[in-house]
């Protein structure tokens, strides 16, 4: 089988995700074409060379509707015979993008792509674009449809985490963003400037000093509607009939902010890095996609991180470093719990509950982090897994090269 290479990842900064956020006079386009322009010259593609650009984004509608990749190409100085496929996986959709790309580099349907993604959570408001899972009476029922915030309480209720539990992972989540930051970790980082080429955002703008006492002042984001009758918690517990009653543990600060940012990974063959002159810096090794529980929805890291562990011929100790999504707190705690993994080999430099979850860029977000820091501290295998909305997994490993 053909190799598939990682040569460059960029990203924007992430912003908040907010109409007083410094990235909401960005539309996702703009943000798009940014990463699709810098990666393009940084690269040197010129005319078609790439056989697709694949784009995550996660609500579909409005000024990210229509195909949004196809437009993110025409916008930025991509050749025009290069196409665009909009894709979406909820919250892993640009490392799905990235998946995609590296599959079909491997199965011979290409030699090289952009994949990666775009959210603009200012701009288009997460769950705009309505769904059936929350909005149909009978699919909801059938699969016991609780929010996410929920389903993070559950997980926290279920295997055992504490108010402090979750607390604690935040505080250490902005403690390494901000470590992170000021000793300029984040190489992929590529800053936002306005038409005349004048800085907008630098830096990811959610970062804050915290503490477990300003954090324990904070009150839980989903405790309402989860008591409030009829509440979500009774629908949980229909689904959960062993658990005496839900414990509503997470808040806005150890959950993750909502944001706005752009990302892009090159993926190739060998022979395409040859063609350019490019130096692969990944290999993707291997790829997995799960479906899971759709009520407590959000443990899907667990099973994606089996599967692809399992593709791969590898165990967990072979991992050297990790990138988990942190959505909530309790789906790293999970991990951390079911796989035994050293902290200090995971979400080395934060993670979303610091800098945001901008939703169809995170994936590939992750990706570039995961490479600045495996060659930073010289290591050599890397894993990315995200939970993923409505009860679904993903994961990526990738070794360098």
């Amino acid at each position: 089988m053909i190799e598939a290479y990682i040569y460059d990842a960029i990203r924007t900064p992430r912003g908040k995700g907010k109409p007083d956020g410094t990235l909401h006079q960005v539309p996702a386009v703009r943000l798009s074409a940014l990463v699709l322009n810098e990666i393009a010259r940084r690269n040197h593609l010129e005319g078609a060379a790439v056989e697709d650009v694949i784009w995550g984004n996660v609500t579909q509608v409005g000024e990210q509707g229509a195909c949004l990749a196809r437009s993110a190409v025409l916008y930025s100085n991509l050749d025009e015979r290069i196409p665009g496929l909009s894709i979406n996986r909820f919250c892993a959709s640009a490392l799905e993008a990235v998946n995609l790309a590296a599959n079909q580099v491997k199965g011979g349907a290409g030699e090289g792509f952009i994949a990666g993604g775009v959210e603009s959570m200012s701009r288009v408001p997460m769950g705009s674009d309505g769904g059936a899972i929350a909005a149909d009476p009978t699919l909801a029922m059938k699969s016991y449809f609780v929010p996410q915030g929920i389903s993070a309480d559950i997980i926290a209720t279920r295997f055992g985490f504490s108010r402090d539990d979750v607390d604690a992972l935040a505080v250490e989540s902005q403690a390494r963003a901000k470590r992170a930051t000021e000793e300029g970790r984040f190489k992929s980082i590529l800053p936002v400037t306005d038409i005349n080429g004048l800085p907008i955002l630098e830096h990811d703008e959610m970062i804050r000093a915290t503490s477990m006492e300003t954090l324990a002042g904070l009150t839980p984001s989903f405790k309402q509607m989860g008591e409030v009758m009829p509440g979500f918690d009774s629908i949980a517990l229909m689904k959960y009939p062993e658990l005496e009653r839900v414990h509503h543990v997470h808040h806005a600060g150890n959950s993750s902010g909502i944001a706005d940012g752009a990302s892009a990974v090159l993926v190739g063959s060998k022979a395409f890095g040859a063609r350019l002159g490019l130096t692969p810096r990944a290999r993707v090794v291997a790829t997995s996609r799960v479906g899971t529980d759709p009520t407590i929805m959000l443990t899907g890291p667990v099973p994606a991180t089996e599967k692809v562990l399992a593709a791969a011929g590898m165990a967990i100790g072979d991992i050297d470093l990790f990138e988990v999504n942190e959505a909530f707190a309790a789906v790293v705690l999970r991990f951390i719990q079911y796989f035994g993994v050293d902290t200090a080999r995971l979400n080395v430099n934060g993670g979303a509950i610091a800098m945001g979850h901008p939703l169809g860029a995170t994936g590939a977000i992750l990706i570039g982090a995961l490479l600045d820091e495996m060659e930073r501290a010289d290591r050599e295998t890397g894993l990315v897994t995200l939970c993923i909305g409505s009860g679904m997994g993903a994961a990526t490993i990738i070794e360098r090269v």
